[in-house]
């Protein structure tokens, strides 16, 4: 029986170790490309990025909220991240620059976000986060993420055109993963994301054809600091206030990760989240924000995709997440194993999230459960999801006239949401209206 604990343990580790790679190995990639760094150079990144990604789950499981929750490389930040990236030729500032700029508000923003940690600033946001503002953080996460998994799954092109075998393979996979989530039983259940990740990177290879060739790091590569560019203020580096301003606005909009996470959480676990956790969850937040900044990282918060994933395998032990965590660790120490992982296909894990991550819409309507909705209730909720879906269908120019930090805010459909509905909340007296 003991045996057979440990065999469990161990695997559901390796399946939170597929979770935690999925997640985070295109974000390396694209921050890269962004910043225009060498092959190396983004070896070096994605190295870290498993390292510092492993090590902010430990110590948040262990000395913060103490939940077993993946700590990400948050969605907003990169979203952040990359337009400013892409403003650098239209601004004609060397990319460069901008690094070092972010570099300084992440180290701001880190220590702003450890300061209001310490003092308890969660609980102004905790009276924000309302039932429905819960629901439609969490349908808007959902369409976000299962829109970029699904684009993933087709294999698109240069051209933005379908790869044929590999959207074939994709839809396999998500068939395969959703049939054992839904009909199978105990383990096969419990594994159908490991299941899926396995038998979807062979297929890839066998029907496709071999996968891109791996990135090793060089041990300088893996310890290189700012590699987006030296930190703004220092060695004669000029600072650019608005980037740095937009990265400190961005470190404090990006607690509503932690408070979302963290409430969507309690009824996955049937217990309160007690305040001392809150505080400490946003204190290790900021310590990672901060050195984000000097590893040439994406800023991180606790993954409400989490919550997904959980409620996808229903193992909700924490030892299996510190084995997939020091696993994950690992990885990016030893240079060619972080290299072979670097190869897995991107349509494979984007098919396997694509399933995990409908379970977010399930915990949308958990927070909303037995609301009624009058012809005026429905505003609550319809107003704010709806908006949010509406600025995530335009281009990504859309708002191009805007100044640069305006963009990052406006564009992002998820967040304009998000505070929409805070500000309904806030200011609509439903109760009274639906009894006038």
């Amino acid at each position: 029986m003991i045996r057979h604990s440990q065999a469990v343990t161990f695997m559901a580790g390796i399946q939170w170790l597929g979770f935690m790679f999925a997640n985070t190995v295109v974000v390396p990639l694209s921050t890269s490309a962004a910043f225009h760094l060498s092959q190396g150079q983004t070896a070096g990144v994605m190295a870290r990025s498993f390292i510092l990604t492993g090590l902010a789950c430990l110590l948040q499981v262990w000395l913060g909220h103490g939940l077993p929750l993946m700590e990400g490389q948050s969605g907003l930040w990169w979203g952040v991240i990359l337009s400013l990236a892409n403003l650098a030729a239209s601004l004609a500032v060397p990319v460069a620059e901008i690094g070092g700029s972010l570099a300084l508000g992440m180290a701001i923003g880190g220590l702003l976000l450890v300061a209001l940690g310490a003092t308890g600033f969660h609980r102004v946001l905790n009276r924000l986060f309302t039932p429905v503002v819960m629901a439609v953080l969490l349908f808007l996460l959902a369409a976000q993420l299962i829109d970029i998994f699904f684009k993933g799954m087709l294999g698109l092109d240069a051209s933005g055109h379908i790869r044929g075998g590999i959207a074939l393979l994709s839809i396999a996979i998500v068939v395969l993963v959703g049939c054992l989530t839904v009909a199978a039983k105990g383990l096969l259940s419990n594994f159908s994301i490991l299941i899926g990740l396995t038998v979807g990177w062979v297929a890839f290879i066998l029907l496709v054809g071999k996968t891109q060739s791996p990135m090793v790091p060089t041990w300088k590569n893996l310890i290189q600091p700012f590699a987006w560019g030296p930190m703004a203020g220092f060695h004669g580096v000029p600072i650019d206030a608005g980037i740095v301003v937009a990265a400190v606005v961005t470190a404090l909009i990006n607690t509503t990760n932690t408070i979302a996470t963290l409430r969507a959480a309690e009824p996955l676990f049937q217990q309160a989240v007690p305040d001392k956790a809150y505080r400490k969850s946003l204190m290790w937040s900021g310590v990672f924000t901060a050195a984000s900044g000097i590893c040439a990282q994406v800023p991180y918060a606790p993954y409400t995709s989490s919550i997904g994933f959980l409620r996808t395998s229903r193992l909700l032990q924490r030892a299996p997440f510190v084995v997939g965590a020091v696993l994950f660790t690992a990885m990016g120490l030893i240079p060619y194993v972080s290299g072979f992982f670097s190869t897995m296909p991107y349509s494979v894990g984007s098919a396997v999230l694509f399933v995990a991550y409908l379970q977010l819409f399930g915990a949308a309507l958990q927070n909303i459960e037995g609301m009624k909705f009058s012809f005026r209730g429905v505003f609550r909720v319809a107003l704010p999801v709806l908006t949010g879906l509406a600025i995530q269908t335009l281009p990504s120019d859309a708002f191009a006239p805007l100044p640069g930090f305006l963009q990052s805010i406006v564009s992002n459909g998820m967040l304009v949401g998000i505070i929409l509905s805070m500000l309904l909340e806030t200011l609509v007296p439903w109760d009274g209206l639906d009894r006038a």
